[in-house]
């Protein structure tokens, strides 16, 4: 393993409420799940249960021999209505953040992960003129919670992702096909980052505050040059170019994007595909690393990468090629301070349900046993080893 690993390097896995809590009720994704023509292929239902069985979670990914976890607090739980701030959610949540302390685990908290609360859908969701007040109020309502124990905070995740398919694409709630509405949201998330940032800077406790965005290795075929532009300007740059003042960039990334002279093409024929469609492509990881240090000039946590697929040899291999490229960004001097894998546990992926296995561990839907696969011992091979070999690289940031 190579000593380019700082010895502060984070090495986690990865996880979102609504994805593995289960009865997440007063969302708008659990509307949106069980309304008639959604397209969802499952209800999330109870998930992986981990509303209640989250020291388990926390166990395993210490056991694995991680120094980090990403979680994230679901707003539809600690404000269920207007101005209506639950003691027992925000009480719930110091106990896994405490309790990822307690085990060796870095906290890694995401406030807001895809979902709204159901009266905030209903009063325009992100397209509301009061989106950012409201989620600057609810990280201040968190950050004094659990602030004090918080390793890093992220404050809006992928929300790339949330306007173009929800408000571009059609796919997600409130499934809308609208370019004028998507560049409006797109603003709306921006300002709601800076909300957020500034009330957890207010709040109890000194520690990081960054965004997530899902980033791509994105190209063009031959007169695909403009669409390539203008994906990379609306669906990273106008990002990027917004967190002067942030404490580091969360980089997200699955695979490589082509554009032709009429967007989106599909991928090379012949290339490997992964079990969601997507390109096999971890050499993704590195070139989006490099690209949002360039451009950001911000640390970089990669927040999220992994693999659906039903070989797990395949994610093994997967793992060590995406840590082979951020070994190269660290050699070169790039200041990466962690790297998480997506997901710990196989859960619910959004409107594909529980078809997709990105996780380290599986989940029986009926018990909820818990059955980590190869790669997760693995995983924390990669993570004791490098902390076994780091150098003081980095330590003093």
């Amino acid at each position: 393993m190579s000593s380019w690993f700082p010895t502060d390097f984070l090495f986690g896995a990865a996880t979102a409420a609504h994805q593995i809590e289960g009865g997440n009720l007063n969302s708008d994704w659990w509307a949106f799940e069980h309304e008639p023509g959604s397209g969802v292929r499952d209800v999330s239902g109870d998930a992986c249960d981990s509303w209640h069985r989250w020291a388990e979670d926390l166990d395993l990914a210490a056991s694995i021999g991680l120094n980090s976890y990403r979680f994230s607090v679901e707003w539809a739980r600690v404000e269920p209505a207007p101005g209506e701030f639950s003691s027992a959610a925000l009480d719930h949540y110091r106990r896994v953040v405490e309790g990822c302390r307690i085990r060796g685990l870095v906290p890694v908290v995401t406030l807001h992960h895809f979902t709204l609360p159901r009266w905030m859908a209903d009063r325009g969701g992100f397209e509301s003129t009061e989106i950012a007040e409201r989620l600057g109020t609810y990280a201040s309502k968190v950050g004094d919670a659990v602030g004090d124990a918080i390793g890093l905070a992220c404050t809006i995740n992928e929300p790339n992702v949330v306007a173009l398919m929800g408000y571009l694409l059609g796919v997600f709630p409130p499934k809308v096909a609208d370019r004028g509405r998507f560049e409006q949201v797109s603003a709306n998330m921006r300002a709601s980052h800076h909300a957020m940032v500034a009330a957890l800077r207010a709040a109890s406790g000194s520690f990081p505050v960054g965004l997530t965005l899902s980033m791509a290795e994105m190209e063009a075929v031959e007169g695909g040059e403009h669409q390539l532009a203008r994906a990379l300007e609306h669906l990273e740059d106008a990002y990027l170019r917004d967190l002067t003042g942030d404490d580091f960039i969360g980089v997200q990334c699955y695979t490589r994007l082509r554009f032709g002279p009429d967007g989106p093409v599909d991928i090379p024929e012949g290339a490997r595909r992964t079990k969601m469609g997507y390109e096999y492509r971890p050499e993704a990881v590195e070139h989006t690393v490099r690209r949002a240090a360039a451009v950001t000039g911000l640390p970089v946590v990669v927040t999220e990468m992994g693999i659906s697929t039903d070989d797990d040899a395949e994610r093994v291999a997967f793992i060590d090629e995406v840590v082979a490229g951020v070994t190269s960004c660290l050699s070169d001097g790039l200041d990466v301070r962690g790297l998480y894998y997506w997901t710990l546990l196989d859960n619910f992926e959004w409107s594909l349900g529980y078809s997709q296995p990105f996780g380290l561990i599986a989940c029986d839907r009926g018990t909820f046993l818990r059955r980590p696969k190869p790669s997760a011992s693995h995983w924390g091979r990669i993570a004791a080893a490098a902390r076994g070999s780091s150098t003081s690289h980095g330590a003093d940031r």
